[in-house]
């Protein structure tokens, strides 16, 4: 059987010399599922990218139903029968499900009866999931991609490409995406399936490629695998010069204690860190991590539950928060993390009683202090954080809430996106600060960090804590296979 789609050395440099894909070979059969796999920054972004025509390829070779194609937009890949559904569905949610599935199509689209008639023929076949008329806006995240599926099927799309379909989906909405990529390879289209969830992958597909910093490192039939074989292949590496150091530490009393906090996006949660514990969270994309950090934050008005800081409850508001001592360092550093237009010294200083004005002279005295400490390569205080490296803006948005207000130090991906020397810079200071008392909560998308570093750590799946794990005990296989659903991490008895 000739495959449909096949690449070959696909390649693709930024222009700051980042090179995400570094020769990718791959063949997709028609009529089937194949399943893509990788950890963040393996390149799975890159290459949709590149196959939906919103980015060329510095390189290789893109072969579709026998062709060579090099696509100068995303009309292109779409007019030879390819779609792609994006994790988060760009809808216009003033029009209706039915408008929006005929944007694309151009001229007098609202009176294309033929097209129409299609996409209710769609929705019918998918069981009619909402009705066409619907506004967007008063649609459920599953349903506004069960937009997206329709729209390409009504298309007459040949490969449809779905990143991360159901990361964000209850339960009975992925058993509806299931069902309909189970229908459309019985129709004999073709399915590429983007998924961090081992267990669905397992399930669903009928050859797996992983691919691992830009290079396609596994790629087999799936029968003739176990959710072990692809736990470590996206795997396959270990944070430089950062080891577990085998001390036993002796943790002070309780300082977080969350009792029954819970959101639209958060199961009911309690959770506690001791002062010098650092207790990571593992999860995969949609698990609720970082939700379960803004809660605590009070970023999301609509949690429920109590907070306790050393006994005392904290009302559910980010000043409340900042005034009991709670710091938060967010994932997005440079949308949320740091003030562009001010100088370092200014940005530090922001953590002060709430960013109220203080003394020029020791403002600058506390960045200089700050900059020595976390080692900032930085011009001096006066520097804007857009002059500096990604870790180096990384280190000043940590550097931020390191006063002694700080009661407890919250990090959401502190390394993502950061040179491998800043991020083995950053995890240390983590722990040194962990070992002079201060409890962290750190969330983060590298199990290795996790294990390399925490004293415990909580695996989240649909908004919920479904286990603690001993890192001291666990391989991050073991951990990505918790993560990702595998049944037997915790039938195997590996979940405590």
């Amino acid at each position: 059987m000739t495959p449909v789609l096949t690449l070959q050395g696909l390649t693709k440099t930024f222009p700051n010399g980042t090179m995400a894909l570094k020769g990718v070979d791959m063949a997709v059969m028609p009529g089937t599922v194949h399943g893509l796999l990788g950890a963040n920054g393996a390149g799975k972004s890159t290459l949709i990218k590149i196959l939906a025509g919103a980015m060329p390829p510095s390189g290789g070779r893109i072969i579709w139903r026998g062709e060579d194609r090099r696509w100068s937009g995303p009309a292109a890949p779409k007019a030879t029968g390819i779609a792609t559904i994006y994790q988060h569905v760009p809808l216009v949610p003033t029009l209706s499900a039915m408008e929006n599935m005929l944007l694309d199509r151009g001229g007098m689209w609202r009176g294309d009866r033929a097209m129409q008639a299609k996409v209710l023929a769609a929705l019918a076949d998918m069981g009619d999931p909402f009705a066409a008329d619907a506004l967007v806006q008063d649609l459920p995240i599953g349903k506004r991609q069960m937009i997206a599926i329709a729209a390409a099927i009504a298309a007459d799309a040949q490969l449809i490409i779905m990143d991360e379909p159901t990361a964000s989906l209850a339960g009975d909405e992925r058993d509806n995406v299931y069902a309909t990529i189970r229908r459309l390879k019985a129709e004999g289209r073709t399915v590429l399936f983007i998924s961090h969830f081992i267990d669905e992958i397992m399930a669903l597909t009928d050859t797996v490629t992983v691919l691992r910093d830009g290079r396609a490192v596994l790629d087999a039939r799936t029968a003739d695998l176990n959710e072990t074989d692809i736990a470590d292949a996206i795997a396959g590496r270990s944070v430089a010069a950062l080891h577990r150091d085998g001390r036993v530490r002796a943790f002070g009393d309780m300082v977080l204690d969350v009792q029954g906090l819970a959101s639209p996006t958060l199961a009911p949660t309690d959770l506690s860190v001791r002062a010098g514990e650092i207790v990571g969270i593992a999860g995969l994309l949609g698990s609720g991590r970082s939700e379960l950090l803004h809660a605590i934050f009070g970023a999301d008005g609509a949690a429920q539950g109590d907070i306790f800081l050393n006994g005392v409850p904290v009302q559910r508001r980010t000043d409340e928060a900042v005034m009991a001592g709670i710091a938060l360092v967010p994932e997005d550093r440079a949308k949320q993390g740091y003030v562009p237009l001010l100088s370092l010294a200014d940005n530090i200083a922001l953590g002060d009683d709430l960013g109220m004005m203080q003394a020029p002279g020791r403002e600058r005295a506390e960045a200089e202090a700050a900059i020595a400490r976390l080692a900032i390569k930085t011009p001096g205080p006066d520097a804007l954080p857009t002059q500096l490296s990604g870790g180096n803006a990384q280190k000043v948005v940590i550097a931020k809430w390191l006063k002694d207000r700080t009661r407890l130090l919250m990090l959401d991906e502190p390394t993502a996106g950061i040179d491998i020397g800043a991020r083995t810079d950053i995890l240390r200071l983590v722990r040194q600060l962990a070992d002079d008392g201060l409890p962290v909560l750190l969330v983060s998308s590298e199990f290795e960090e996790l294990i390399a570093i925490c004293d415990r750590i909580l695996v989240m799946r649909d908004g919920a804590v479904v286990a603690q794990v001993d890192p001291a005990a666990i391989s991050e296989t073991d951990l990505i296979l918790a993560a990702g659903g595998s049944r037997a991490a915790f039938s195997e008895g590996m979940m405590a």
